[in-house]
């Protein structure tokens, strides 16, 4: 069994698991609890009332946080070589085509959002089982599969990401740094979840947001009270 270091045992001690806390509560708090020497990312959890498995109830989709993520997120576009240039100005990492399409074809996934364009995604199709797994594989519904190239590279560089439900119907996504204020945090917190409220499908049933936890690396989770928005 693991040992539970004194700083692990002061952060649970701060932390009421009997208590359902605001999100305003919680991001202050969070704050108190985090105690890596690393700035650590944080993460909400939200378990919602779907069935993954039915294609009417799959929820997915995109949100713009207001103050980004924390993270320089490294972009790969997958373009023709007349869009190479805006890419690059836009701020992609790396840019080009059949070169990288033969470096994913032998493993390499070293970035976090791939751009490309409508008239190359035949040439991702044989790449799914590399890029399927690892949430890579670009999509219309996620802007990632565009004519306007640099529009959706500068989008992901300011703060756009990309989330869905998982098998067991929880969605996980990053709203920032342990470095941000509480307030920042409450901020990317509160605009997640009024999307996530926003596309609530219609065929489901029963509550929707069934809990919602918030954590950073390392550090115990915060309950947080469902009655939002």
């Amino acid at each position: 069994m693991a040992r539970v270091t004194k700083k692990q045992k002061e952060a649970r001690a701060k932390v009421d698991k009997n208590k359902l806390y605001s999100l305003e509560e919680a991001s202050a708090l969070l704050k108190e609890i985090t105690y890596t020497k690393f700035d650590a990312s944080v993460d909400i959890a939200v378990r919602l009332g779907v069935d993954p498995r039915k294609a009417n109830q799959m929820v997915r989709g995109v949100v713009s946080l207001p103050h980004g993520t924390g993270k320089d997120m490294k972009v790969l576009a997958l373009v023709t070589p007349d869009k190479e240039q805006e890419a690059k100005d836009a701020g992609a990492d790396y840019v080009g085509l059949d070169e990288y399409l033969e470096k994913i074809k032998n493993g390499w996934t070293d970035v976090d959002v791939i751009v490309t364009m409508p008239a190359i995604m035949g040439k991702l199709g044989p790449l799914g089982r590399v890029l399927g797994p690892r949430g890579l594989m670009p999509n219309p519904k996620t802007g990632t599969v565009t004519m306007d190239v640099a529009k959706a590279v500068a989008e992901v560089k300011a703060g756009k990401i990309d989330f869905r439900v998982d098998k067991t119907g929880i969605v996980h996504a990053p709203i920032g740094k342990a470095s941000f204020s509480a307030d920042k945090l409450l901020d990317n917190a509160n605009e997640l979840l009024t999307t996530l409220i926003k596309m609530k499908p219609v065929a489901a049933k029963g509550v929707y947001v069934k809990s919602i936890f918030l954590s950073s690396t390392m550090s115990p989770s915060i309950s947080i009270d469902t009655k939002i928005g």
